[in-house]
Parts: structure tokens; C-alpha cells; sequence
């Protein structure tokens, strides 16, 4: 083990000797620039997989589906449910999915604007994810503009009226989720 922590303080005074603070900083805020020009980069595609041929689940047929917890109250599929304060669009629920989740032959876009709601039920303020259901077709049906913390368009990504679509098979929107991430801390 001494061998080692020689070894390494002989490395260490080298570099140290060859080095200045300032440089080794410069190095390290080129490598954070990097990191952050990172997200700027396309978004891969989604699978490949084809969905089911035989139906349309796009239709508007299926009965929407009604919340009766008591925990989360209101009713999913009109525009005044709590969840859907910043939402701009037509809700899952009334195609065949759900809140949280897509209706069948469509994908959930893995990129999303977020939202803070308050919660009736507990008072509570929640972080709620808009998600776009993309892939199939958008009917109109139970569409809502509701623009509570709506930036403008100079800031994309804080601002409802983008299709949100990207880094799925298709880019055609459908409809929208709102999916609740966490409590949010309250500011004093």
C-alpha cells in the first residue's frame, strides 16, 4: 500500500507542477458547457413496433373512466378536474385511456411540460407532468385550454401551446395526460 501512495503523490505533484488552478477550472467549465449543450441534441426515435391494425382505439367509443377516490376528487374526463389546471388540450380519459395513462395504439412522448395544481382533497399543491399521447387520431373531443402559469412562446419549454411529440414514431398529437410527479414544497 505504500508502493501505491508514492506512487500516486509522485503523479499528483507532476501534474500539480505542470498545471495552474485557472486552467484546471477552464477544463472544468468546458466539460460542464458540454454537458449542458447535451440536451439539445435530437431525441432518438421510439420502437418500431407496430400497433394493433385491427382496431381504432381513436374512435372516441370507449367509455370514459370516472375517479371515485376520495383522495384525488373530480371527475377525469371534464376540464375542470384539479389535475388539468394547466392543461391545453383533449384529455386520455375521454379516448380510451386514462389520466395517466395513453389510449391503446398510441405512445407517450417522452419529452413533457409540467404544471402545479392544487389539490381540493388535501390543499395540497402537486407537480403535475403533461404528457402528449401521439400516434393516433385527435377527434376534438373534451378539449380544454386552461393557461394557469402559461409562459410565452420565447420559452418553450414552459409554455402549453407546444405539441409536445418529439422523440416518438409519430408526431401527430392525440391527446394529453396528467400525470401528478410529487408534493410541491411551498414556498414562504
Amino acid at each position: 500500500m505504500a508502493q501505491f501512495d508514492h506512487l500516486a503523490e509522485k503523479v499528483l505533484r507532476g501534474f500539480a507542477s505542470r498545471t495552474s488552478r485557472r486552467s484546471v477550472f477552464s477544463v472544468l467549465g468546458g466539460f460542464l458547457a458540454g454537458a449542458a449543450v447535451l440536451p439539445l441534441l435530437p431525441v432518438a426515435r421510439g420502437g418500431e413496433s407496430q400497433p394493433n391494425a385491427g382496431s381504432d382505439a381513436n374512435s372516441g367509443q370507449t367509455a370514459p373512466q370516472g375517479g371515485t377516490n376520495p383522495q384525488d376528487p373530480g371527475d377525469p374526463t371534464k376540464c375542470d378536474y384539479w389535475r388539468y389546471c394547466a392543461i391545453d388540450g383533449s384529455l386520455c380519459s375521454c379516448y380510451g385511456g386514462s389520466v395517466n395513462s395513453c389510449p391503446p395504439g398510441t405512445e407517450m412522448s417522452p419529452i413533457t411540460w409540467i404544471g402545479t395544481c392544487r389539490n381540493p382533497a388535501d390543499h395540497r399543491n402537486y407537480i403535475i407532468s403533461y404528457n402528449d399521447c401521439c400516434g393516433g387520431v385527435a377527434w376534438g373531443r373534451c378539449a380544454c385550454q386552461n393557461n394557469q402559469g402559461d409562459r410565452p412562446v420565447v420559452r418553450p419549454q414552459n409554455n402549453n401551446e407546444v405539441t409536445w411529440c418529439f422523440g416518438t414514431k409519430s408526431q401527430s398529437y392525440t391527446c394529453s395526460t396528467a400525470i401528478i410527479l410529487g408534493v410541491a414544497i411551498d414556498q414562504k
